[in-house]
């Protein structure tokens, strides 16, 4: 069952990504020219970043669930470790897009505030670049690991319950790559002045 709901978010995952990939440009160069707003972008990330929500939630019954069997039945729940240290990764993950098109990654206003609006705009584009180079780097250390895992079927855990690893890596990859988008999204819309307070795309909050 948890093998299955895996391969199902990485469908997911996949067919989101590659019309992403396709359209993502086009909504761009839409946007430049005067159209909407980015629309599924933004949606896409609102609707992994909910995903991640649920699996915060789900998380904590499977913690609750193994406490309950440890101190009243002795018995745990089999693969709690396995599924919880795979779980924080993936959620870390599925939300970066969304902070970062709504500009609530981690900043310092002390340093910033005291910067002319030019200085402000710099400094925005060496962490954007700065973030791109760092979600490159993921992606292309990510993509041998998950092909070599989902062609041998690597796991973790032993006895009652296997995790696989590749559904894993899949998620770090896709996401990685929707990161990197991201980024270069916000460091586009920052130069044509079409961001929101300096901070956010255009819809995001």
């Amino acid at each position: 069952m948890l093998r299955q709901v895996f391969t199902y978010s990485i469908e997911i995952y996949l067919s989101d990504a590659n019309y992403f990939l396709t359209h993502h440009i086009n909504q761009i160069a839409f946007h430049i020219n005067g159209g909407s707003k980015l629309y599924f972008p933004i949606r896409l990330a609102r609707l992994i970043h909910l995903l991640s929500s649920f699996w915060v939630i789900a998380l904590a019954f499977i913690i609750f669930v193994d406490v309950i069997g440890r101190t009243v039945l002795n018995s745990p729940l089999p693969g709690t470790k396995e599924i919880l240290q795979n779980s924080i990764v993936c959620i870390s993950f599925l939300q970066l897009p969304l902070a970062i098109y709504t500009g609530s990654m981690l900043r310092t206003s002390i340093f910033v505030d005291a910067l002319p609006a030019l200085g402000r705009k710099i400094l925005r584009s060496v962490t954007c670049i700065l973030g791109l180079i760092v979600f490159i780097g993921i992606i292309q250390s990510t993509y041998p690991s998950f092909i070599d895992a989902y062609s041998i079927g690597e796991y973790e855990g032993e006895g009652a319950l296997r995790v696989p690893t590749w559904p894993v890596r899949g998620v770090v990859l896709i996401t990685a790559v929707f990161t990197a988008f991201s980024y270069i999204t916000m460091l586009i819309l920052d130069w044509l002045d079409k961001l929101e307070h300096e901070l956010e795309a255009p819809g995001a909050s």
